[in-house]
């Protein structure tokens, strides 16, 4: 069962269950859900099945915590609730063009947070809380196949992001963890390599050649591989590590891009940002 905030991405998640051989519904009534369970359970062909129950519902929303406490006691049911930042939301609202499902009276920020409220009691009850704000259209279904693909297939949901940023810009939003790496020599001050990038061939050849650059790459490894096999044992579901230095063009750039290869060779599922590269 997929609910959640509008413009978080739940028919898209709701394609992608309905790709990996799900019955899929989309705005069912919240009082036909026990009659949609009933056509689940008799099937001949034993499918399983993915529904969205979201703001459209209207005052039947109310129904819907005890709706789901009722299937659950004799049907595996999970909820999953996907939400966005409310920058991110109205960024969507304005790319689609389309109105806010509460109504064009009220401004879509005056819509998002009304949405949060009423939706609340339902977010408390859900089995997964996902956030699609770091995720495009193509990673939020990359990240549902791996979560709920057959068991008898081997899973790793943690989708770990390295991020590049200069510190003159702020520090991200975004970040779990953030590393300084301006403790490493500074190719700005060398003019042949100012007009380009940490991912350059040469610019990386420079900050590579310095023995505390593999010493720092092998520490943050080490931590790494420690940390996240915890996070994927609480049930993280991503993850971002943010390393800054003071422009954000040379050597975060380059320890990101060193960090992803590493981890996509340890077996992480991992991609890779440059917030603010190029200039």
């Amino acid at each position: 069962m997929i609910t959640g905030l509008s413009g978080s991405g739940k028919i898209t998640a709701l394609k992608v269950f309905e790709d990996m051989g799900y019955y899929c519904v989309d705005n069912l009534p919240a009082e036909l859900l026990p009659s949609f369970a009933e056509l689940i359970q008799g099937s001949r062909d034993k499918k399983n099945g993915a529904l969205v129950v979201d703001i459209r519902e209207g005052s039947r929303l109310e129904q819907l915590p005890s709706i789901i406490h009722d299937l659950k006691k004799r049907l595996d049911v999970k909820l999953i609730y996907l939400e966005a930042d409310d920058k991110v939301l109205v960024r969507r609202f304005s790319e689609t063009r389309r109105p806010h499902p509460l109504g064009s009276t009220d401004s879509v920020p005056s819509s998002i947070a009304s949405e949060r409220r009423r939706l609340e009691p339902i977010r408390n009850i859900a089995d997964l809380e996902i956030d699609t704000s770091k995720f495009n259209v193509h990673e939020l279904r990359t990240h549902l196949v791996e979560l709920f693909k057959s068991d008898g297939d081997e899973r790793q949901p943690l989708l770990v992001s390295t991020l590049s940023f200069g510190f003159k810009n702020g520090i991200p939003e975004s970040a779990d963890l953030v590393f300084d790496v301006r403790f490493l020599p500074n190719p700005h001050f060398i003019a042949e390599f100012r007009p380009y990038t940490g991912k350059h061939p040469q610019v990386a050849k420079y900050i590579r050649s310095f023995p505390q650059t593999q010493e720092f790459l092998a520490k943050v490894m080490d931590l790494l591989l420690f940390l996240l096999p915890h996070y994927v044992a609480e049930g993280k579901s991503y993850l971002t590590i943010a390393f800054g230095c003071t422009g954000g063009q040379h050597r975060s750039v380059f320890i990101a891009e060193e960090i992803k290869k590493r981890l996509a060779k340890a077996g992480y599922r991992i991609k890779v940002e440059h917030r603010d590269c190029p200039r």
